[in-house]
Formats: structure tokens, sequence, C-alpha cells
């Protein structure tokens, strides 16, 4: 067991998508080197003045590399800090050190967070032989040694912490999109089956009575009717290995004629109100069957999470390429169970689909949530 654990741990990959730098990381650099020239200049009982000066400027400006490369970063400083022990055991010269070198305590929760299994158990090596170098040149009692360690280490716990936090958040939103993906499929699948469907029947029926035809008319009603069946047999294929059930029957999808009966059913408490307004008549089934979905999670995240709401707005405008559906409360302006994942399957649909979602509380009151989408799927 113990063989297996340390065999996931380093095989544990970097986290992905670590920042650069950002404009803190110029503040604090910026704030060390002035702290540890101030510090080199003016405070008397340094040893080994220059060194320590530019070990320290050295050590505030490794600090923007400590995401994009923490191992090279602590394998760097702590490395550094292991020779100017073991010179300090030797020498027996008093220890040397800047007080704004306190920001190493940094690099322990960076190489957690962000490094790779095998780079952690690297790092995590250097720094307890660096600190145990370091008690031993400058001993002071175990109690000190004791605060020291928890002091240092206690950032890399945290650090372990956030990335597991991090990875499991970012497992259930990737099982959150898979659901979305799996219903839009069926949702398109049962779309084109349709179509392909009725192209299989109209060829069949081209041949039937072709032979009051021209000969190419049959050859091309033949082509039709094979690639149909070629197309529905890959469709049911394809979206079979989506399903539970392995099947793919031809049930319809809701709408945006469904959504008079979607308002009904939410019931009185807070109101439901629907306006639709403009040519809906040419728009894909799949676009219909997303804006439904849209606009039945809004619908039950407002009815669920809207404070003293009394009505509940559903707008519906078709425009020449687009539509857009707006879906407004009236509750309180406050922020709407920001650990759910209802808005990460209904962006994840619009983005699929070619399409926008934004959301958020208004200014005044409410919460409200805008969508566009092409007519067609995908914008084509």
């Amino acid at each position: 067991m113990l063989r297996n654990a340390v065999r996931s741990v380093l095989a544990e990959p970097r986290a992905l998508d670590a920042p650069r730098r950002v404009w803190r990381d110029w503040v604090l650099v910026a704030g060390l080197l002035t702290a540890a020239v101030l510090e080199g200049v003016l405070r008397e009982d340094v040893v080994w003045r220059p060194f320590a000066l530019v070990i320290a400027v050295a050590v505030a400006c490794a600090l923007l590399w400590r995401r994009t490369r923490p191992f090279a970063v602590v394998a760097a400083v702590f490395g550094t800090l292991i020779l100017i022990n073991v010179a300090t055991l030797i020498s027996g010269e008093a220890t040397f050190g800047l007080y704004s070198m306190i920001c190493v305590v940094l690099l322990p929760y960076s190489l957690a967070r962000w490094g790779s299994g095998r780079e952690i158990l690297c790092g995590l090596v250097l720094i307890i032989v660096a600190m145990v170098l370091g008690f031993a040149s400058d001993f002071t009692g175990w109690g000190e040694v004791v605060g020291g360690s928890m002091f240092l280490l206690f950032p890399a716990t945290l650090g372990l912490a956030v990335r597991y936090r991090w990875t499991a958040r970012n497992r259930e939103l990737g099982q959150v999109r898979l659901r979305e993906r799996e219903l839009l499929a069926r949702e398109l699948h049962d779309t084109v089956a349709h179509h392909v469907s009725a192209i299989v029947i109209r060829a069949q029926a081209g041949r039937a009575v072709a032979v009051t035809r021209p000969e190419a008319a049959v050859d091309a009603l033949a082509i039709i009717e094979a690639e149909g069946t070629r197309t529905l047999a890959e469709m049911r294929a394809m979206v079979g290995v989506l399903r539970d059930d392995g099947t793919a029957e031809l049930a319809p999808q809701p709408g945006v004629a469904d959504l008079e009966q979607l308002a009904r059913r939410a019931g009185d408490r807070p109101r439901v109100e629907v306006e639709v307004s403009g040519d809906l008549g040419d728009l894909d089934r799949a676009v219909g069957a997303a804006i439904y979905r849209i606009a039945q999670e809004s619908i039950t995240n407002a009815v669920r999470h809207a404070r003293q709401a009394t009505r509940i707005d559903v707008r519906l405008a078709s425009y020449d390429d687009s539509v857009q559906l707006t879906v407004r409360d009236d509750g309180e302006a406050t922020s709407r169970n920001p650990g759910g994942y209802g808005l990460v399957g209904m962006t994840e649909r619009a983005t699929l689909l070619g399409g926008t979602l934004s959301a958020g509380p208004d200014p005044d009151r409410g919460w409200s949530v805008d969508v566009v989408l092409p007519r067609t799927a995908g914008g084509r």
C-alpha cells in the first residue's frame, strides 16, 4: 500500500494553469528589495554584509518564478542556504542573514501547490536538510526548533490542502461539463436523426416513382438513401456510447414552445412571466432545447435562492442571426449559490452551441441571466 501511495505521488503532474506573474508579485518583490537594501545598509549586526545583501536580493527576485518553476527556485534558494550553513558549521563563524529573507516561507507553499509529485518530494528533502543545518549552526533551544519547523513546513501543508481542494473542484466541474455535453449530444442526435430519417423516407419514395423519371434521378436518390442511412447509423453508434442505456430513441425534446408550460409548473411564488418576441419558426431544435434547459435551470435557481422574490421575468427575443434569452428576478441582489454548478452547465451548453452566457446580480435588485445563441447550432 505504501509503495502504491509513493507511486501515486511520483506520478502526480504539475498543477495546470499556474499564473506566471501578476501585479501583486511585482509589488511583493519591490517591497522585499527595498527592505533588504535598507536593512543591509542600516542594520549594524549584519555578518558578511555584501554577501548577505546579494543573497537577499537574489531570493527576492527568485520569487517571480515560484509558480512556473517551483522546484528550480526551491533548489536554488535552499541549495544556497545549505551551502551557507555548511560553511558556517565548518568555519565556526556567526550565522548571517537578513530579516527580509523570511520570504523563503512562500517557497514551500508554491512547491506543494504548483509542483509535480516528484518535485514536491525532492524539494521537501532540500527544505528539511537546509532547516536541520540551520538549526545546527545556530541552536538556541528545542522550543525554537519545533516552532521554526512548524513555521517553515506549515505553508507546504497549506499548499497541499489548496491543491487538493482545487483538484477536487476541477474534477467536479469536469463531470458537470461532461453531463451537459452528454445531454446536448442526445438532443443533437434526436434533431439530426429526425431530419436524416426524413431524408431516407423521401429517398425511398423517390426510388418508388423513379420509373417515370430520368436515370440520373434514380442514382441521386440512391446516393441520398445510402448517405442518410450511413449517417443515421453513425449517429446512433456515437451517441449510444454516451447514453447510459446504450439506446438512441427519437424522443421529442422540449423547446421554446414549452416555455409557457415551464412557467406554469414553477407555481405562483414567485410568479413567472414569459414574453416571446420575433420569428422563431426556423430556429434549430438544438438551440430551442438549449433555451428551454437554460430557462429551466435559471428559474429553478431563482425559486431556490432568490430571497423575497415575487416575480421572475423570462424574455426571449429573436433577431436575424441570433436569439437572446433573459431571465431576471426581483429578489435580494446577493451572491447566488457560489458552490453550485448550475451556471457551469448553462455556460458549457451555450459555449458548445457557439453562444455566450453572463450571469450576476443586477445593480438595483435581483439576479439576471443573459444568453445569446446563434439561430443554428454552432453558429453555422
